[in-house]
């Protein structure tokens, strides 16, 4: 058992950390303040393979591990959670096709996307099917060579900025086993997107419901057969859950070391912050919750790229310690930081903003018990 990086993985973690620092995090505040996805800082990023990290090489993908892609997401989240996090959700949709799309499919749309001339959003989540997501109502009939969609998709990334949306739909009976999956393109007939929601955090990048009103979509478009869209979905799941995971890492690292920082030149009491310690306990506690976090999440990683049976199983254990880990020590370094924490001249609060939602996507903390639990009684 090995737990040093490789030296392509340094190199690999080097590059993300080097982008982080200079496109992402001088920025980082201004895009959660304006509202604004860096779209060009994106395609920057995909001239480093960071936008295809495990799609095959043939349509310009990487072809990296999952651990790869943890130990860059991790890296580019210290610099800003939600624009890594927009661009683990543009990998997870373009493994997607990668993995599950015959050939044509795969050479018509990951050319653009591993570019990022093409953006791709992942469409799961309804209004009224949330962790019951094998209760979707989006339906898609059959008509000649188009099937015809109806419904709506709810809380999508990049609902209105992106190009390219992979949608789960009902295409037979009801349950996970009537599920397939679409390709729907921006400016399909039928196709538009609600208002955009006032969020709490992820204010860099957009978030708003996906509508489809008899919007036809070519046949050609479907990844895989009809009814392994649910699977399909699962398997991209296990993937993001990783990611999202990654992300929480990196935000709370940040939260961590500017902590370490402010109580090593802040004084109270006629002595550096540092010196109490109750404080130096706390950050103690913090850095440990976040290496054990990591561990997590690089063994859950690892288990992915191997096809360990158990890999679904620790995915759901990685994600739900490591974003309610990295959320805890997000939170604390908050409160270390006093009143100057809440306020928006240092990041703190934005990364407890930020940090939140991971509590709640790629499936609830809540389901990774579910998930977990399920697998410890399976004969």
């Amino acid at each position: 058992m090995d737990f040093n990086l490789s030296e392509d993985q340094r190199a690999i973690e080097d590059a993300a950390r080097a982008f982080a620092a200079a496109e992402l995090a001088p920025h980082s505040a201004r895009w959660d303040e304006e509202k604004t996805l860096p779209v060009e800082v994106l395609r920057k990023a995909a001239e480093l393979g960071f936008a295809g990290l495990y799609v095959q090489e043939d349509v310009g993908g990487s072809a990296l591990s999952r651990l790869d892609a943890s130990i860059v997401f991790e890296q580019l989240s210290y610099g800003d959670v939600a624009v890594a996090a927009f661009l683990s959700i543009h990998n997870m949709a373009s493994w997607m096709i990668d993995r599950f799309g015959d050939d044509d499919l795969r050479r018509r749309f990951l050319p653009r996307l591993t570019t990022m001339e093409a953006i791709a959003s992942y469409c799961l989540t309804e209004p009224g099917a949330g962790s019951d997501a094998a209760a979707l109502k989006t339906t898609a009939r059959r008509d000649g060579d188009h099937y015809v969609l109806n419904g709506s998709k709810a809380f999508i990334s990049g609902a209105g900025t992106s190009d390219v949306y992979v949608v789960m739909c009902r295409t037979g009976e009801a349950g996970a086993r009537g599920v397939s999956a679409l390709v729907v393109e921006k400016g399909a007939p039928g196709l538009s997107f609600g208002a955009q929601e006032k969020k709490m955090g992820w204010n860099a990048q957009p978030t708003a419901q996906v509508n489809f009103d008899d919007c036809r979509v070519p046949v050609e478009n479907r990844i895989g057969q009809e009814g392994e869209g649910f699977k399909i979905a699962m398997a991209g799941l296990d993937g993001g859950r990783i990611n999202i995971a990654s992300c929480s890492l990196g935000g709370a690292g940040l939260a961590l070391d500017t902590t370490k920082a402010y109580l090593e030149t802040r004084k109270q009491f006629g002595q550096a912050l540092k010196e109490f310690q109750g404080l130096q306990w706390r950050l103690a506690d913090m850095a440990t919750e976040l290496d054990a976090a990591r561990l997590m999440v690089r063994r859950a990683a690892h288990a992915l790229d191997a096809k360990s049976p158990k890999a679904t199983q620790y995915c759901a254990m990685a994600k739900r310690f490591a974003t309610d880990a990295g959320f805890e020590v997000a939170n604390q370094a908050l409160q270390l930081h006093g009143g100057y924490g809440y306020l928006r001249d240092y990041p703190l609060e934005r990364i407890v903003r930020d940090l939140r939602v991971h509590q709640i996507l790629e499936g609830t903390n809540e389901i990774m018990r579910v998930i977990t639990a399920r697998e410890l009684f399976r004969p």
